[in-house]
């Protein structure tokens, strides 16, 4: 019997089910709902099921008895006979107090990208509310702003970009602030844009004194332009100029010709296609598919502080993901995500990102349904390739414990537990290897990975 099942149905299994209490087995859960199960009506019902459950289970732990016992007498005259013998409601009461959140008022920061979707649209969509807590999003300028707001706790937990974190905890370009992610907010999602007038210039090798921007130095999309410019032969330190550029200010920026191209979140991409000042050269995932771009972070100070609040937010965040994951409903979370105080774009070029049928800038459509993606599970074999990347561009120095900080910033263990609480399936293990531009990554030998590389920042 799963935690949430009726414990005084007689016709349900005592040891067997799905662990969503929803289903009588994960086969029926996965055939009824996909990815994402719907909780029971309320959280209080939820409790009365956890605690009945567990007095069942002691009381008959052999299914053939606690099924002869309620066919004898029914459901009614047996729960009125344990609550003799058992407070149930005072139990109830509290299991319920045990986990309610310490801080239901929240303030979450985010950039306006398509990115920071399951944070954006667990707001207007009501995920936060479902799970306790009443949540303000807010629509932060610049990846630097979002960091320093919620290290000084204007912001209780936010939006970062994948390798922030990881930054933020070492130190890098500031004082080291133990800093985690639960979750991942999207997988591919970007692309490559270059100016219209570039259209002769497909051939990465006649870039040579162009100026690219970025969203931050610590950002996948640095990472993964270093690495793309690399494997055609340039120097990203020297061949090109890169800037880093608030993503909203990119169009701008190009418009303006301030820039050459960039490699950003696919709103912006296809903002620029929209307006008639760039087209896409290619997307994100043509360099890695599955890659991480952006994450939900929190400082270590807030999870300790307030354990129930924390896992209130990642259970609202990893809710939402599952939705946003099913394309039939990515053109209603364009329209929830779309108004002025969230992303502040049309619904027409956000339907375009989610839904993956999309004008490229050069008189084509093109349809790729994994052209952004959400899937929460936090990786440590990403964490352990950024970190390969960092020591690859000199932003780290001298040893790298790999695994350890992988395994201190990504909390693969505890999303696991929380996802498998939830109804969901988590992968069995926390790394696995993957390739990026065909070639293959190893996180069990990050050195080899990192000496195989020919350019390079020099130490």
């Amino acid at each position: 019997m799963s935690t949430f099942d009726n414990p005084f149905d007689p016709d349900r299994n005592l040891q067997a089910g799905c662990v969503c209490g929803q289903h009588q087995s994960a086969a029926e859960h996965e055939q009824a709902t996909g990815l994402r199960c719907d909780p029971v009506a309320s959280e209080e019902k939820r409790y009365e099921g956890v605690v009945a459950s567990a007095v069942m289970r002691a009381m008959f732990p052999q299914d053939v008895a606690r099924r002869a016992f309620l066919k004898s007498v029914g459901a009614s005259t047996a729960l009125a006979a344990l609550s003799q013998f058992f407070p149930l409601k005072t139990a109830t009461e509290v299991f319920a107090q045990t986990g309610a959140p310490e801080k239901k008022d929240l303030k979450v920061g985010f950039i306006p990208i398509t990115c920071a979707t399951p944070i954006i649209m667990a707001a207007p969509m009501g995920f936060y509310a479902k799970h306790g807590l009443n949540v303000e999003v807010v629509k932060t300028a610049g990846w630097a702003v979002i960091r320093d707001k919620t290290i000084n706790k204007e912001y209780d937990a936010a939006h970062m970009l994948a390798p922030m974190p990881i930054a933020i905890s070492l130190g890098l370009g500031a004082n080291a602030i133990p800093f985690a992610v639960p979750a991942i907010e999207n997988i591919n999602g970007q692309g490559i844009v270059l100016a219209t007038k570039h259209k002769d210039k497909r051939d990465p090798k006649d870039w040579k004194g162009l100026k690219f921007a970025i969203p931050f130095d610590y950002s996948m999309h640095n990472y993964l332009l270093r690495y793309y410019l690399a494997e055609h032969g340039l120097d990203p330190d020297t061949d090109v100029q890169l800037r880093s550029v608030p993503p909203p200010e990119m169009v701008a920026n190009l418009r303006a010709d301030n820039i050459d191209g960039f490699l950003a979140p696919d709103n912006i991409c296809q903002r620029a296609i929209y307006d008639g000042v760039g087209f896409m050269h290619l997307l994100s995932k043509e360099i890695w598919d599955g890659h991480p771009c952006c994450s939900f972070a929190a400082s270590r100070e807030f999870i300790t502080s307030a354990p129930n609040s924390f896992a209130a937010l990642t259970r609202a965040i990893v809710d939402a993901t599952a939705y946003a994951s099913k394309a039939e409903n990515r053109k209603q979370i364009a329209e929830a995500i779309a108004p002025a105080n969230y992303i502040n774009a049309p619904v027409t070029v956000l339907e375009q990102v989610l839904t993956g049928t999309y004008a490229d800038g050069l008189g084509g459509v093109k349809t790729d349904a994994k052209r952004v993606d959400f899937d929460p599970f936090p990786w440590q074999s990403f964490a352990v390739w950024m970190l390969t990347q960092m020591k690859r561009w000199g932003q780290i120095k001298g040893d790298v414990d790999y695994k350890a900080v992988a395994e201190q910033v990504y909390l693969a263990t505890d999303t696991k537990k929380l996802m498998t609480e939830m109804g969901l399936s988590p992968p069995a293990s926390s790394y696995k290897s993957f390739a990026v531009m065909g070639k293959t990554f190893d996180p069990a030998k990050p050195e080899d990975y990192l000496a195989s590389f020919k350019i390079r920042k020099a130490s």
